[in-house]
Parts: structure tokens; C-alpha cells; sequence
């Protein structure tokens, strides 16, 4: 490094810190003292490794305990990139199909993922250790519920025996209270909720209505609504549109409902939903971006072929 190059660095160094009011030798000095940066550290490999905690002693368990953790920092890094998109005040177009290319591929590895949990445990183990997991669900990934409120209008996430004539214009908390998934949480007859649904409002409701208010003007179609028109008719974009729309609606859906069904078969699910109805996406129609289908694909949404 020549003298001039690390002259030129300690300019910036002391700016960074003069910025902030802080003094730059006193950072240098500290330097001095710093250990040297290793993997373990940065990943944090240790804290990673020991967040697995069987609840029973089938060795399957872990490979469950395992593959829903590698899935929520799934949601984590999906998160973090339509946390970018949607906060920027002008995407571009290529932009906009960059980071929705990104997280269809995340919604990828996670539909190829459910082979691991299709052939890569035993039956007769999960069997027995799922009843330990009642009234545990999948249902309660609140990460889950982020992402579809960040991606479309809540009247498409709205429970398909109200959407046609619900009120958009209703408050946040009355939507909340129309999402399609508080159906498989109520009983049909009495509108009741059960444990598994006022267990994760307890949880997450302040956070999901903040969420569903933020996001309600910027989320992911509003975004795309925003451009110029001309970007709109992008065919690049509005194929990555498409994609991520098929991927996280279709896609993974099935591939999540098919993993179930070759453990579970016509059982119930452990927190008591109609699991079936629920996750299958041509009862539910869970479509982000309508306008960009056609009548007869949306006609045909989710039908098995």
C-alpha cells in the first residue's frame, strides 16, 4: 500500500468518525485491542448449533426442529429484501424484477426443501412425536404473514366468503379480523377462536396490525402501482410478478400440502385446523397481483393437474 493510498484512507477513517462526533485515535486505538475476526464469531455458529431443543427422544424430531428454523431464516432474508424494494421511493423496473427474482428464488429452495421433509423422515416417528407439538402449528409463523402482508392489497388476503363485498375502506382491525387463515382458527359454528389462534394474537397481533398499516400503501403491488405506466407494461417485470405470484400462491403451497399429506393423510393437523382447505390454494385463492392474470387462469387457480 503505497503512502499516499494510506493517507488517503485515514482522511476518510477521520471523517467517518468526525461525523459522528466521535475521536478518531481513540477508535484507532481500540484497534489495537480488537481479537481478529474469525468465522465461528461472525456466524455465531455456536449460539446457531445449540438452538435446537427436542421436546422427545425420536431422533426425527431434530430434522423437523431443524428444517422449520433453516425456514424461517428463509422468511428472514425474504423479509429483508421486501423491506428494501418496498421502501424505495422510485424503483426502477429493473430493480423492482431483481429483487422479486431474488425472493422467488428463496420461495424455490423452500418448495425443492420439502423433499427433506417427504423422504427425509421416518412416518412412524412423526406420528408419534407430532402429538407432543399440539397445539404447536405451522400456521403460528407470524414471518409467514409478513411477507403476504407486505406483497399485495389486504382485500386479497381477505377470506374468499367475504372479499366480494367487504368494505375497503374498513379499519385495519376489522380486516384483521376477515384474513383468510382466521378461518382455519375459528370453529364454523360459532365463530369461536380456538387456542391455537389466541395463542399467536397474544403473540403477534400490535405487531402485525403496525405491520399491515405500514405496508398497507407500499407494499409490493402499490409499489409496481407506482410506476410509470410504460414500466408497468415491462414484460420482464411483469413476468417476475407473475413468478413470484405462482410461486409463493402455487407452488410451495402444494408443496407444503403434498409433504402433509404423506404424513398426516386425512388426520388432523396438530393445532386442530382444516388443514386441507386451509393450505389448498383453489379454496382460498390467495392471489397478490389478480390484475395480472388472466379470467382463465385465475378461473383455474391451484387446480391439481
Amino acid at each position: 500500500m503505497t503512502t499516499t493510498h494510506r493517507e488517503e484512507l485515514l482522511k476518510q477513517i477521520d471523517s467517518k468518525f468526525k461525523n459522528i462526533d466521535q475521536k478518531t485515535d481513540t477508535h484507532l486505538e481500540g484497534m489495537i485491542w480488537s481479537k481478529p475476526m474469525t468465522y465461528w464469531d461472525y456466524i455465531q455458529t455456536d449460539a446457531l448449533l445449540n438452538l435446537q431443543t427436542q421436546r422427545t427422544t425420536l431422533p426425527d424430531e431434530m430434522v423437523f426442529i431443524m428444517y422449520h428454523q433453516v425456514n424461517e431464516l428463509l422468511f428472514k432474508m425474504i423479509l429483508w429484501e421486501i423491506d428494501q424494494l418496498c421502501h424505495t421511493p422510485l424503483p426502477e423496473s429493473d430493480y423492482f424484477s431483481e429483487k422479486l427474482m431474488r425472493i422467488s428464488r428463496y420461495f424455490d429452495m423452500l418448495t425443492t426443501s420439502f423433499d427433506i421433509m417427504g423422504d427425509g423422515m421416518n412416518v412412524d416417528q412423526y406420528m408419534k412425536f407430532r402429538n407432543t407439538l399440539t397445539p404447536a402449528s405451522g400456521f403460528q409463523s407470524a414471518q409467514y404473514r409478513l411477507i403476504e402482508f407486505s406483497s399485495t392489497d389486504l382485500i386479497n388476503l381477505i377470506d374468499q366468503r367475504f372479499r366480494t363485498n367487504f368494505d375497503t375502506n374498513a379499519s385495519i382491525e376489522n380486516s384483521f379480523e376477515h384474513l383468510y387463515w382466521q378461518a382455519a382458527g375459528k370453529d364454523h359454528s360459532t365463530g369461536k377462536k380456538s387456542f391455537l389462534l389466541l395463542e399467536f394474537e397474544k403473540k403477534y397481533k400490535p405487531q402485525f396490525l403496525r405491520h399491515m398499516e405500514e405496508f398497507n400503501t407500499i407494499n409490493i403491488w402499490q409499489k409496481f402501482k407506482q410506476l410509470p405506466e410504460m414500466e408497468q407494461k415491462n414484460p420482464e417485470l411483469i413476468r417476475a410478478m407473475r413468478h413470484y405470484d405462482h410461486t409463493v400462491n402455487v407452488t410451495w403451497v402444494m408443496g407444503h400440502l403434498n409433504a402433509a399429506r404423506k404424513y398426516i393423510g386425512d388426520g388432523d393437523a396438530t393445532g386442530g385446523s382444516d388443514w386441507k382447505k386451509y393450505m389448498h390454494p383453489k379454496y382460498q385463492r390467495r392471489i397478490f397481483f389478480p390484475e395480472l392474470w388472466s379470467q382463465e387462469e385465475l378461473n383455474n387457480w391451484g387446480e391439481e393437474k
